[in-house]
């Protein structure tokens, strides 16, 4: 009889092939990488994009085509490579922001730099060749560019951001405006109706200023996909600088107008966050934990639970500002409740017309969205 902790020879020599196999697909991932990195240099070089989505798909399909050949389930296959090409192109979207050095010899101050939205600008500044001093009440000011007034930080860089809650950016615009400072300067809050008249203010004192919001989150690495909204607010030249900022990253700056942010915003992201609140709220009232839901979930639900486990972790105060402070806010809310109270009352009648025409007329609303047809949602 084999000894309790004897392993069988057979098993441990699977194990052993298996390391090696893990060891070879990590040194064939890390030398995808180092290709890649060539093909960004030899694209950058002839002014092509980076992203070719064409060339992406015709990768993927012949990938689940061998994964299928091979026993692989295809969507395995899929997973694997996307997280490949993901992890390419941020690095050749950083190595190229880096290459093209846009803020080289400037400087840029970030008032509020110590936050998160803060931080990541910080970074991404530093990473296009800015001398950057942050500004935050909470930084410690004995480290170098580093200053809890930004009255006290050099006023006379070339970009000056506002990542600060929307009334202290009023403020602050209004006091830079006032001292004329000669650099490009913007905001990147999510709400702009309260800076309005601040920043039109400012453009006609003679300050190059517009507004910014970048959407998304500060753990964003890859920018491909992610949208950049600009807005004008009376200097021209302020929004051309200011998108020129990300030229070098696949980001899609779009420019909307200043009075129409907020209307928007409201539906974006004060609908979508009412939503997820109100849907994780339903069901920590229902009494059932969350596990055992996870545990017995549909494919819709799932993806529903990890979006609302998204929203549920982020900063409560931010959010309850981008609710409050957005003057469309309350007609979204109240869209949202007629919404269900349309869908319950569809729902309790005998005859289906109603829960029909409401799933038609969202049918309709929804199929010119380009996107790839998905498996059947449960």
């Amino acid at each position: 009889m084999a000894a309790p902790d004897a392993v069988d020879p057979r098993l441990q020599a699977l194990r052993d092939e298996l390391d090696d196999v893990d060891v070879g697909l990590i040194d064939l991932a890390a030398r995808r990488q180092q290709i890649v990195a060539e093909i960004g240099r030899i694209k950058q070089g002839a002014g092509r994009q980076l992203r070719d989505f064409r060339r992406e798909r015709e990768v993927i399909e012949k990938v689940r085509a061998r994964g299928r050949a091979g026993g692989l389930d295809p969507d395995v296959a899929e997973d694997l490579l996307k997280r490949l090409i993901d992890a390419s192109l941020t690095r050749q979207e950083q190595d190229r922001v880096r290459a093209a050095g846009r803020g080289e010899g400037s400087s840029a101050l970030v008032i509020g730099g110590a936050g998160l939205l803060g931080g990541w600008l910080v970074g991404f500044l530093d990473s296009q060749g800015y001398v950057v001093s942050v500004a935050d009440p909470v930084v410690d000011d004995s480290l170098p560019r580093s200053f809890r007034d930004w009255r006290d930080a050099p006023l006379d860089a070339g970009l000056i951001v506002l990542s600060t809650p929307p009334r202290a950016s009023a403020a602050i615009l209004e006091e830079l405006a006032e001292r004329q400072v000669p650099g490009l300067v913007f905001d990147v809050g999510s709400i702009k109706s309260p800076l309005i008249p601040a920043l039109r203010a400012a453009a006609v004192s003679g300050l190059k200023v517009c507004s910014v919001h970048p959407m998304f989150g500060p753990d964003t690495q890859l920018l491909s996909g992610r949208h950049v909204l600009l807005m004008d607010v009376g200097c021209r030249a302020a929004v051309e600088q200011a998108g020129a900022l990300f030229v070098d990253t696949m980001a899609e700056v779009v420019e909307v107008a200043l009075e129409e942010h907020d209307r928007l915003m409201a539906l974006v992201l004060g609908l979508s966050h009412a939503l997820n609140i109100a849907f994780f709220t339903a069901l920590v009232r229902s009494g059932i934990e969350a596990d055992q839901l996870a545990g017995i979930s549909s494919t819709t639900f799932k993806r529903q639970l990890e979006i609302a486990r998204d929203v549920a972790a982020e900063n409560p105060e931010l959010y309850h500002e981008i609710q409050r402070l957005n003057e469309h806010g309350g007609l979204a809310r109240r869209a949202l409740v007629e919404a269900v109270e349309m869908l319950s009352a569809a729902s309790d009648a005998d005859h289906p017309d109603a829960f029909i025409d409401l799933m038609s007329k969202g049918r309709r609303y929804l199929e010119g969205l380009d996107r790839t047809p998905g498996p059947s949602r449960g």
